[in-house]
């Protein structure tokens, strides 16, 4: 052969190794039946599928290592590399997915579409750690939640130092409503229901809602996909209130057919203990009901749920002022003006509040990408606050408070290989009702309002390591109120030239009033999400919010007895509108991972409570607060560190810090949390019957940014009338806590393990006061805590 055709005929053999194409062919096998067509086939750079009998075919594939990966929900992944050099036919066989578990629980869905933003999750053994407490005290383990407090027992969460109306609770999928507007009211739940919590910093849930500026808190319960039956019973004691609670609940799940979930708490506590003395009248007492029963096939399932929470929730004496002659003695003598000897009886001032929910959900699944789901909700509050009243009211509630709400949700959710596209509508009916039988003004009046929502909601994956969302939501609301005006606050305020329509009666002395307002919003969120070489993520996401004023800001006009202030709403309000960028960078090494997150967001109209001096009504002079706009930069960052050090020893640390503007005076903002660090080293030991020995470090620095709102105030001092200012914008010094946690598990049946658990809370008893507590004022936190847990798992 001449050296010219030996050439030729090498260059055909090698091009025809390198460029040759070939198909990949076969069929997917299952003794069970299924929807082949939803099967995902992956082989080499191609994306195929199978027919209805789970034939499949990938074409112009080259030659060489090939990857083949095969997924299908409920099944185990299969993953193998070919080495093809012709066309080949070859077949697979899905097998279930049995991996063995204790407890299999399920999520009933996905929290939100949106793929742009993390969502931080606190797991029910975590949850469980905080059985005794609250809400708002769990969710300090996630970075950037600090809380706001009412004394010790009434802990709303702060977001990125948002709070209140901004921060929408879902509980078990319904949106709570539970005259949530007041700072010194507690989310009404009970923290044993808690499967798991997951947190979303931001207004991108726009499933829930568009007015979550500053987060949603999301609560799921169990729910168990496994045909079994277990339970579990906690016990804790506090030695701080020397009380306690139990909470027992009793699962039986079902791959298919009937299951249900029951759940008891009782919790009894007696007056708080400061270092130095007793914080007189704050017991508080708790008893929560809830079930649910679920009945599950292959194409639907469908559930009703009941939840019953009833609270007595005990007001510090002290912080009961009688004037603010009272306030100054109190901020300037820094003791109590009332300590009694401990006791587990509660006076007034005190909250009685009962909360019911009842839901009915449906679920459809037309095949395993796409469902629908229709849900109805139904919401009673009862709300009772207590003052100290003489004579025939000694034992009525000085406020009166019934809100029923009626929800309405259908959703609907589509799954592609590559995208997620979720929408919905929502309708929902509120009506309060404030008893005139209490014989006071209310504070919050008569209103009835309606709410309407559409929302969608789209991802999509460009590639393995790169995503986008994106979504929209359109919300009317209409509200209308009635409500009882005092000619000399109407006049005062000027709605006598802004809101002349509004009057519909005159009674001497009083306005009888129907104010009605009409909000259109708008709400959208969009961003991406990034996967780098060596376990380099980011997520980036911009939204924005509207949130409409609430009953409290728009009509409040009397006194708080919690907090001893007069609190005046404002008609002229108008919507909040906030525009955020969020962005977080994940990087996990072997042994250690860290995440950051930094943050702005600027709030038009931000609505905010600000002290405006002091009004003088027949039981003395009282601070007046009342609710005013401004435009508002919330600028922050939330840090968070994970370290394995070894097999033994693990340390977490968490930083939050947010700097809170008013840009329309050009001074910070007011109730904006300090720099806060938390610490955490942890020593575990599996053959040690699982002992887990934690030491958490809390440190609270000043906040050294904040407005001056003092006023001075005439007090009597030997018989005569002094000139003092009265301090309360002060912030209290900064804080450090040590806290011990500590567990052992024994099996102490066949079946059942027992876990006991040791903590100190403030080992060292420390003194201080937190910034954010509305009765920082009048009395310390509460000192050191022994509590002593058992739980039973059965």
């Amino acid at each position: 052969m001449s050296k010219k055709n030996l050439v030729f005929f090498w260059l055909i053999v090698f091009g025809n190794s390198i460029y040759s194409q070939n198909t990949v062919s076969g069929k997917i096998l299952c003794q069970e039946p299924i929807s082949f067509s939803d099967i995902h086939i992956h082989i080499g750079k191609k994306n195929s599928s199978s027919d209805a009998l789970g034939n499949y075919r990938a074409y112009d594939l080259p030659n060489g290592k090939t990857t083949i990966n095969i997924s299908h929900i409920g099944y185990q992944s299969i993953d193998t590399v070919i080495d093809l050099k012709s066309n080949l036919k070859i077949d697979f066989r899905l097998k279930l997915n049995t991996t063995n578990l204790n407890e299999v629980v399920i999520p009933q869905k996905s929290n939100s579409t949106n793929k742009s933003v993390v969502e931080q999750q606190i797991k029910v053994e975590t949850i469980e750690k905080y059985s005794n407490q609250s809400l708002g005290d769990v969710l300090k383990e996630v970075a950037g939640i600090s809380s706001l407090k009412t004394g010790n027992t009434v802990v709303k969460p702060i977001i990125n130092g948002l709070y209140g109306s901004r921060v929408p609770i879902i509980n078990s999928n319904v949106k709570l409503e539970d005259q949530q507007w007041g700072t010194e009211h507690a989310p009404n739940f009970d923290i044993n229901s808690a499967n798991k919590i997951t947190v979303i910093k931001g207004a991108s849930g726009l499933e829930y809602g568009g007015d979550a500026i500053g987060g949603l808190v999301i609560i799921e319960p169990l729910n168990v996909k496994k045909d079994t039956l277990f339970g579990k019973t906690m016990l804790n004691l506090d030695s701080n209130g020397k009380g306690g609670s139990i909470s027992s609940s009793i699962h039986k799940g079902n791959d298919l057919g009937w299951s249900w979930n029951a759940l008891a708490t009782f919790k009894y506590m007696g007056d708080k203990q400061a270092p130095d003395y007793v914080l007189s009248n704050t017991g508080n007492r708790e008893i929560n009901f809830l079930g649910d029963l679920k009945h599950t096939s292959k194409k639907y399932d469908a559930i009703a749920f009941y939840s019953y929470y009833k609270s007595v929730i005990g007001i510090l004496s002290a912080s009961h002022t009688g004037n603010v002659n009272d306030l100054y003695q109190s901020i300037n003598n820094k003791i109590p003006s009332v300590i009694n000897d401990f006791t587990y009886t509660i006076n007034n001032p005190k909250q009685d509040v009962a909360h019911q929910i009842a839901k009915f959900n449906f679920n459809y699944y037309f095949n395993e990408s796409a469902f629908i789901s229709f849900q109805y909700a139904f919401q009673f509050n009862k709300r009772l606050e207590f003052d100290l009243r003489r004579g025939d009211y000694k034992n009525t509630a000085a406020l009166d408070l019934d809100l029923k709400t009626n929800t309405l949700n259908i959703d609907y959710k589509k799954t592609g290989h590559d995208w997620i596209l979720k929408s919905g509508i929502t309708a929902s009916t509120q009506k309060n009702f404030a008893n005139p039988a209490t014989g006071i003004r209310p504070l919050i009046p008569n209103y009835d309002k309606i709410d309407f929502g559409a929302y969608g909601i789209a991802s999509y994956n460009f590639l393995d390591s790169f995503s986008v969302d994106c979504g929209l939501r359109y919300d009317f609301s209409k509200i209308d109120a009635t409500k009882f005006y005092q000619k000399s606050r109407w006049d005062e305020r000027g709605y006598n030239e802004t809101f002349p329509e509004f009057i519909v009666g005159d009674y001497g002395t009083q306005w009888l009033t129907k104010p009605n307002f009409t909000f259109h919003n708008l709400s959208a969120s969009t961003g991406f999400h990034k996967k780098l070489e060596s376990n380099w993520n980011i997520f980036t996401n911009v939204s924005f919010a509207s949130r409409n004023p609430n009953p409290s800001e728009f009509f409040s006009d009397g006194l708080h007895h919690s907090t001893g202030v007069i609190e005046l709403g404002d008609l002229n309000l108008d919507k909040e509108q906030s525009t955020k960028l969020s962005v977080t960078i994940q990087k996990k090494f072997n042994q250690f991972s860290f995440e950051i997150n930094p943050y702005i967001n600027q709030i038009h109209d931000y609505i905010f409570l600000k002290p405006v001096g002091f009004e003088t009504t027949i039981r003395g002079a009282f601070p007046v607060w009342e609710y005013q706009q401004t435009n508002a930069r919330l600028l922050g960052i939330d840090v968070q560190t994970h370290w394995n050090i070894n097999n033994q020893w693990q340390h977490s640390f968490s930083l939050g810090y947010v700097n809170g503007k008013d840009s329309s005076r050009n001074e910070p903002l007011i109730d904006i949390p300090p720099l806060n660090l938390n610490n955490k080293i942890r020593f575990s030991k599996k053959e040690w019957h699982e002992l887990i020995l934690e030491l958490k470090s809390e440190i609270i620095l000043k906040q050294k940014q904040y407005p001056d709102n003092n006023f001075y105030t005439n007090i009597i001092e030997n018989g005569e009338f002094v000139s003092v200012l009265v301090d309360i914008s002060t912030p209290p010094p900064a804080y450090h806590l040590l806290h011990f946690y500590s567990e052992m598990k024994f099996n102490t049946f066949k079946k059942s393990t027992t876990t006991v658990s040791f903590a100190v809370q403030n080992i060292f008893n420390v003194s201080y006061r937190d910034y954010l507590n509305r009765q920082r004022f009048f009395a310390d936190e509460i000192g050191r805590s022994f509590q002593i847990q058992l739980k039973f798992n059965y």
